[in-house]
């Protein structure tokens, strides 16, 4: 059966003409527009690009933080029979822009005035483009730039020259193999490639999400993360579509960390049913929240984190043994600490937040525990780009903390081996998955795509395995470490649990090569460290500061080492023997952190392979040495 994007929104707009669907607020307050009134502005849109020459097959880009025009632009965009290239505005390098634009072939892009500047900055190395579409009205207009309200005109003129039939049997013509996006994905290991998305990946996976999560028209989202993030544009945009909710973005400031700062207040304005997270803004949210509480004074303080105790035991180490045996005991407590202390916290997120749904990274299990606890569920899910991107999640009906969740329905999962056999449930391989929602491959990339799509199978590249219906993912299964005894582990779960426990480290990457032994390379929280020194009356200026600082990092990785607090976490062999202090953190900027926010491991080891050589000499191996105190 056809089912485009297109079909799914002229359903939508026929069965809740009147519901709101989209929320923006540029001035004062969120203004609403309803779901025929986005219509109109698609259709107007729509045959203005007919009319400026877009034809069906053209590759378009956009580049625009998260609003409204975003989503019309993508929905006019298929209705002129374009697909659509999203670009994230953290691509501040040149090359990075010029690359995906010249590899897809890109003939139109739209964009925000406030990324215009990146556009004119390349548009002389883009011969390709024949026009650039600016959102906003602005005083003057560059060669081959164009305002999108004169597009407007441009259709509503065209559309009154041909019929309304002429103008929608071009997006009417489009099939389900018929390509949607070419999302390029941010990578932590090679260059970026462009998944090619089809029509009928996207709302087959609306279908196999909606098998995990129940949300009705009546349900609102504030779209926190980039709508060019494959997991907000399923999850956060077109699964709220499909059922006639509401889509609230936030409001753009003028930089970036402004609009990062109107997040809070938009999510008390909007008062969101649900809020798609990734653990970066987690552990924010978690910081702010602890920050809220410590505000208000010792007493209450106290009573959070009795209240936090209280609720851990309740709920368990899995969350699935809420309330059972001797634990219903302390459902009375549970309930009168929620009303007195947890309730507040969660009116600084609108009162209405039923539950977070985590992607990206995975979720550290004491984080899921702490948000549980406090009432706002962050359910862990798992995905990626080149599935469209919903795999598994936890939701209301199943949960365990430390799993990825169920597997949406219908898909088809198995575990393999190296050689690609498949493992039994239990038995840990990679993760490889069939289903509609499988990507139609890498674009002008027939050798990666035959190495990841075999026979319909999605070779996802990372480690798991299954338990009781359940998913687990434990990292990539290509950036395993391997010890001199040829042991395989992956790095991940302990990188983050470092990160988690240790106040002084702020990022952390583990190395193993066949190597003796496991090395890592720190990026140190120096605040945290300068804290700790100033109880003992020392500070980084001196050589003997810089070497506490060392041995505090050495005593925070000491915990999870036999007869540590936290010794029964990890196998020592697989703990770092030694580490390097690294002068500067993991940034975008830097190149080493992607646009999900995830360390990319390569360049990493790349950039810094002398000083992980070096930990393997006598010198290195002791913490205290010289390269360490320098980048202190």
């Amino acid at each position: 059966m056809k089912k485009t994007l297109i079909d799914l929104f002229e359903d939508s707009t026929k069965q809740y003409p009147t519901n709101t669907f989209l929320l923006e607020k540029t001035k004062d307050t969120f203004v609403p527009t309803t779901y025929a009134q986005v219509k109109e502005q698609v259709y107007s849109l729509g045959a203005g690009l007919v009319a400026l020459g877009v034809q069906k097959g053209d590759n378009m880009a956009l580049l625009s933080e998260g609003r409204n025009a975003w989503i019309i632009g993508e929905l006019a965009m298929f209705y002129a029979g374009a697909t659509n290239v999203p670009l994230s505005i953290k691509l501040e390098e040149a090359n990075d822009l010029l690359f995906r634009l010249l590899h897809a072939e890109v003939r139109f892009i739209m964009v925000s005035a406030n990324q215009l500047k990146k556009i004119r900055h390349i548009i002389d190395q883009l011969p390709g483009v024949e026009k650039v579409i600016v959102f906003d009205d602005l005083p003057s207009y560059e060669e081959k730039e164009i305002s999108q309200s004169e597009i407007i005109r441009m259709g509503e003129a065209w559309l009154q020259e041909h019929s309304q039939e002429e103008f929608l049997s071009i997006g009417q013509s489009l099939q389900n193999d018929d390509y949607a996006t070419i999302t390029y994905t941010s990578g932590t290991t090679a260059d970026p490639k462009g998944v090619i998305l089809t029509h009928r990946n996207y709302t087959a996976n609306v279908e196999q999400a909606l098998s995990c999560v129940d949300i009705d028209s009546s349900w609102r989202t504030l779209v926190i993360l980039p709508l060019d993030h494959c997991f907000a544009h399923v999850v956060g945009f077109y699964i709220f579509m499909h059922k006639g909710a509401s889509v609230a973005t936030v409001q753009v400031g003028k930089t970036g960390l402004e609009t990062l700062k109107n997040i809070p207040v938009n999510i008390k304005e909007v008062k969101p049913y649900l809020i798609l997270s990734v653990p970066a803004l987690a552990k924010n949210f978690k910081k702010n929240i602890e920050q809220g509480i410590r505000s208000k004074g010792a007493w209450v303080t106290q009573l959070f984190h009795w209240g936090l105790k209280i609720g851990y035991t309740y709920y368990g180490d899995s969350g699935e043994e809420r309330g059972r045996g001797w634990r219903f005991l302390l459902k009375p407590l549970v309930c009168l600490l929620d009303k007195v202390i947890f309730s507040k916290v969660r009116e600084s997120f609108g009162g209405d937040l039923r539950f977070f749904v985590g992607g990206g990274a995975l979720l550290d299990k004491d984080l899921q525990k702490f948000y549980y606890t406090i009432g706002l569920p962050m359910y862990q899910g798992y995905g990626l780009s080149e599935a469209t991107p919903v795999i598994s999640t936890n939701g209301p009906h199943r949960y365990q903390f430390g799993s990825s969740g169920i597997l949406v329905q219908p898909l088809d999962l198995k575990i393999c081996d190296n050689d690609g056999k498949e493992l039994p449930e239990g038995e840990k391989g990679e993760i490889v998955i069939r289903g509609e929602n499988v990507m139609a491959g890498y674009w002008k990339n027939p050798v990666s795509t035959a190495e990841t799509v075999k026979d319909g199978w999605l070779y996802t590249g990372d480690m798991g395995y299954m338990h009781n219906g359940l998913l687990y993912v434990l990292g990539r299964f290509k950036s395993l470490l391997i010890g001199s005894d040829g042991e395989k582990y992956s790095p991940e779960g302990i990188e983050e649990a470092l990160v988690e426990h240790a106040s002084t480290i702020d990022q952390i990457v583990l190395y193993n090569n066949q190597s003796p032994y496991t090395v890592a390379l720190i990026v140190p929280n120096k605040e945290a460290l300068k804290k700790h020194l100033s109880f003992q009356h020392l500070t980084l200026d001196t050589q003997e500061g810089k070497e506490a600082a060392i041995l505090d990092i050495q005593k925070q990785i000491d915990r999870f080492r036999k007869g540590g607090d936290l010794a029964s976490l990890f196998p020592d062999r697989w703990l770092p023997t030694t580490f390097a202090v690294l002068p500067e953190p993991f940034t975008e900027q830097n190149g080493l952190v992607n646009s999900s926010l995830k360390i990319v491991r390569g360049k990493v080891e790349k950039l810094y392979m002398d000083r992980l050589e070096y930990l393997y000499t006598p010198e290195g191996k002791n913490p205290v040495n010289e390269k360490n105190k320098q980048s202190l």
